[in-house]
């Protein structure tokens, strides 16, 4: 009573009101070894060093047996996802002739009805494998029940409260967990018997391995800028630095990362799941730090070629003697410091006309020649490596005001 408004109002907000019935589904059956399905389970996650990662279990299970195999890892990635597949096939002994599957991007890329564009290495995979792989209908979770209820049966019976290291002990105490509860439990639809029994008819039903594994790491073209490092998954590893900014390829399993020139393997690192953390070879330090010398070292001595030419002929024949140039180097910067670029040059051109070879040498006929002309020897000056004294300036001042301290007369009076 009392409204005004017209009956279609009143229509359609009891349209929106009424319940909506539910949907009424039908028991899903199948045939033995002919299905299994796939999903992602979440559980938490797991602070390694300074970066947390989410914890995440890729499931499948044997719709005939409920068989299933879990893999626990610390992302949701494609390269994940197979490695999970080849982890269960290789733990149930065989593959279903089709999985059934979410439509998760892993899986399927794009889908207008029945046209279904599936991933280009979930074609692989399944190429590989001889299985089909099967999305399920969008909002029709019915169609992959069993993982789904796989995944909270994993979820409260074995991983709430479990304490474990690391991903490869939480994975192990999974297939423990597994053989010893998970498949010793009755079978949903054969009450008087076990998982592990009914899987026991199911095995040899299953599509048989191929002899190799399939090739489930990660391939990616990466460079790295004017230091020679290598971002990958929040952190840097190091590369010889040859290749510094140069396209490489890397390759990185669960365990192992991989950088190659072409064919050939220039890096190889345990894989880190650290963050921010550089992760360096040895072999790829010293190699740096012994270019930097050398660096360090040409520079050097093309500075000693400039101030004293001379010095290039002594720098090639000490080179076919084999002597250390580095060395030698440093010494004759230093006796060109104490004496000169001309002194240096005279002692330089005799020890190469007498073949006396050597920085003894050139320094005895340095100080020979210094005492025949009634000069004293040098004395060195020895700074510590502080900027601060080895850049500082003393400024020079005007000597004429210490003239007429002597040119005044002590007895005027006007002093």
């Amino acid at each position: 009573r009392g409204y005004t408004g017209a009956a279609t109002q009143v229509r359609r907000l009891v349209r929106q009101l009424r319940p909506q019935p539910t949907g009424v589904y039908r028991r899903l059956e199948t045939l033995i070894g002919e299905e299994a399905q796939v999903d992602w389970g979440t559980f938490g996650t797991v602070r390694i060093g300074r970066g947390t990662r989410p914890v995440s279990g890729f499931v499948m299970v044997l719709s005939y047996s409920r068989a299933m195999h879990a893999l626990f890892t610390l992302d949701q990635s494609l390269e994940s996802f197979l490695r999970g597949h080849v982890a269960a096939f290789e733990a149930l002994g065989g593959a279903a002739r089709t999985l059934v599957y979410d439509n998760l991007k892993s899986a399927v890329l794009d889908r207008r009805g029945t046209a279904i564009q599936f991933h280009p290495r979930l074609l692989e995979l399944a190429g590989h494998y001889h299985f089909a792989p099967r999305p399920c209908t969008p909002a029709r979770g019915n169609e992959k029940g069993k993982v789904e209820r796989q995944i909270q049966y994993l979820r409260h019976a074995f991983f709430a409260a479990r304490p474990y290291r690391d991903l490869d002990d939480l994975n192990a105490q999974f297939v423990a967990w597994r053989d010893g509860v998970a498949h010793a439990r009755r079978h949903p639809t054969s009450r008087e018997r076990t998982v592990a029994d009914v899987f026991t008819d199911e095995r040899p039903r299953l599509l048989p391995l191929p002899t190799h594994p399939f090739e489930t790491d990660l391939v990616k073209t990466v460079s790295s800028g004017k230091i020679p490092y290598v971002r990958f998954d929040r952190n840097l590893y190091s590369i010889p630095h040859e290749y510094a900014r140069q396209p490489l390829t890397l390759l990185a399993s669960a365990s192992e990362v991989r950088l190659l020139a072409g064919l050939t393997v220039v890096a190889r690192h345990a894989r880190s799941y650290d963050t921010d953390v550089v992760v360096d070879d040895a072999a790829h330090v010293a190699a740096l730090l012994e270019a930097s010398r050398q660096r360090h070292a040409h520079g050097q001595r093309d500075y000693l070629r400039v101030t004293v030419p001379v010095t290039t002929a002594l720098f090639e024949r000490l080179a076919l003697r084999g002597e250390p140039l580095t060395t030698v180097t440093r010494r004759l910067l230093g006796l060109l410091d104490d004496y000169g670029p001309d002194e240096l040059s005279r002692a330089v051109t005799v020890a190469l006309e007498r073949g006396t070879l050597s920085v003894a040498a050139i320094t005895h006929l340095l100080e020979t020649a210094r005492r025949r002309r009634g000069a004293k020897p040098p004395v060195p000056l020895i700074l510590p490596d502080r900027p601060g004294v080895r850049d500082l300036t003393v400024p020079s001042h005007n000597l004429e005001t210490y003239d007429e301290l002597t040119d005044s007369d002590p007895t005027d009076p006007a002093e």
